[in-house]
């Protein structure tokens, strides 16, 4: 019988064996984890949290299901993930123009618009999600984020907006708690239904850029004549 040399395939490390699911090389897992993550937004976005399941998520993201639940047990712990990596950095950021403009309400809000439209522009997913699972009653996203975040930075908001009423920067006739719903009203809602327009022969023709300009015109001006007509 012939001998297998020392070097040969007698004398090489035993290959472990790889739990079911779990990413080939290191340097693929995150790549991995993020196309589940985006899948996930996908899917929520297009149909629900509550109506998708773990399996569809990952055969949206081309995996098996035992690949996505090597990443997240369960759909818990997922949102919890998505909520800490994808939506809180977004929603962070919408504080910025408060920071920025302590002492310019118009310059805040119309800058926060912009950003709005932006975040919405730059995920696809955010307008559809955020009308779904955000706004809406039941919503499983809202519920998940106030209870691991609160209402802290809401709370901030409306401090800053009845500031700047009291110092005479901002209309007093305003309602504070009514201003941010006002805006996505006039940016996230458009945002997510301008799909509905690619038939309509006035709408099929009106971008992001279109939604923010239309917005800021309306905060700042109103409905009146613009100043010098």
């Amino acid at each position: 019988m012939a001998r297998i040399p020392a070097d040969g395939p007698a004398a090489a490390t035993p290959a472990t064996t790889r739990r079911p699911g779990r990413p080939s090389g290191a340097a693929r897992g995150p790549e991995q984890r993020a196309r589940l993550l985006d899948a996930a937004l996908t899917l929520f976005a297009r149909q629900g949290i509550f109506e998708t399941s773990l399996g569809e998520i990952a055969r949206e993201a081309g995996f098996t299901p035992a690949m996505m639940h090597y990443y997240f047990k369960n759909r818990d712990q997922l949102l919890d993930v998505l909520i800490d990596e994808r939506f809180m950095p977004l929603r962070e950021s919408l504080g910025v123009p408060f920071h920025e403009h302590p002492d310019d309400p118009v310059a805040a809000i119309t800058q926060l618009t912009q950003r709005l439209v932006q975040v919405a522009s730059d995920n696809p997913w955010f307008a559809s999600l955020w009308v779904r699972e955000v706004i809406s009653d039941g919503g499983l996203l809202r519920q998940r984020m106030h209870e691991r975040y609160g209402y802290a930075n809401q709370k901030a908001s409306l401090l800053a907006i009845a500031r700047w009423q009291k110092e005479g920067r901002l209309n007093a006739a305003l309602e504070p708690a009514l201003v941010f719903v006002t805006l996505l009203g006039m940016t996230i809602l458009p945002l997510a239904t301008s799909k509905l327009w690619r038939n309509d022969p006035v709408r099929r023709n009106l971008g992001a850029a279109d939604i923010a300009r239309h917005a800021v015109a309306l905060l700042v001006q109103g409905i009146g004549p613009a100043e010098g007509n």
